[in-house]
């Protein structure tokens, strides 16, 4: 059986886990993983973009969302962002926000490769917190929404409908920026297509439950239905309910005949 971890963890197991550090993680999982220590090399020069640069392309972003131009806004994409999206995947998912009324851009941070803004938006159903990671050109590489105050099981729920419904990029953005950078959005694809060759294609998710919550991690089972069988993925998510693991377990059994 296919699983998004390369280590079966069975759930008492990962109920464990979670009380241990992040780095208790094999190392091979698909699971966020401290950055390992690089040699130092002599890069050539390259061009940063600058806090006004980051903030423009921040505001083009926001207007486009604003205005619900999937063109516009398609065009905003990194290269690697592309590989998993088109204009008509972007209208689908600008059609299911709410109306973006106006936006405040709170922090910019540059460095050598990418930029991060912080930027608070005023939606008809509340403020929002957001921050976008931009390459040296002001395109986006990642987007991280603030889901502290929700519910985990939300949280979860909301990825695995992303990520059945082949938004990447949006089941993306409910993992760490960390988890992120680990994970492109065609490698996101990738082991969720692989996945669907063993178990059928996905068909519901059936129940949603937190089976454990330290002060550091949670455990969500999301129990789903594929048309050869049924069983849970496991989210794990740390205090600020980013997604920073997920597995599938390797013990699932096809559905018996009714």
């Amino acid at each position: 059986m296919q699983r998004f971890k390369c280590q079966l963890i069975s759930a008492p197991a990962l109920i464990l886990l979670l009380a241990a550090p992040l780095s208790s993680f094999n190392a091979n999982s698909w699971a966020a993983t401290p950055a390992a220590s690089k040699p130092t090399v002599n890069a050539k020069p390259q061009s940063q973009l600058s806090p006004e640069a980051a903030k423009e392309a921040a505001n083009a972003i926001f207007s486009a969302i604003q205005q619900r131009d999937a063109n516009k806004r398609y065009n905003q994409f990194s290269d690697e962002l592309k590989q998993t999206s088109s204009p008509a995947m972007v209208l689908s998912t600008l059609n299911n926000l709410p109306d973006l009324i106006s936006w405040t851009i709170n922090k910019v941070n540059t460095g050598l490769r990418s930029s991060s803004v912080s930027a608070e938006l005023k939606t008809a159903k509340g403020l929002q917190q957001v921050t976008l990671v931009l390459n040296q050109k002001g395109l986006l590489v990642a987007q991280l929404f603030n889901a502290e105050g929700q519910p985990s099981t939300k949280v979860a729920e909301g990825f695995v409908k992303a990520i059945s419904q082949g938004q990447f990029i949006t089941a993306r953005s409910y993992m760490s920026l960390d988890f992120q950078k680990e994970l492109p959005p065609a490698a996101v694809q990738r082991k969720w297509q692989e996945l669907l060759r063993e178990t059928g294609n996905f068909q519901r998710i059936r129940k949603v439950t937190e089976a454990e919550h330290t002060n550091s991690s949670k455990l969500v089972l999301v129990e789903t239905d594929f048309n050869r069988l049924s069983d849970s993925l496991f989210i794990i998510m740390n205090a600020k309910n980013q997604i920073i693991g997920v597995d599938f377990p390797t013990d699932a059994q096809p559905k018996p005949v009714r």
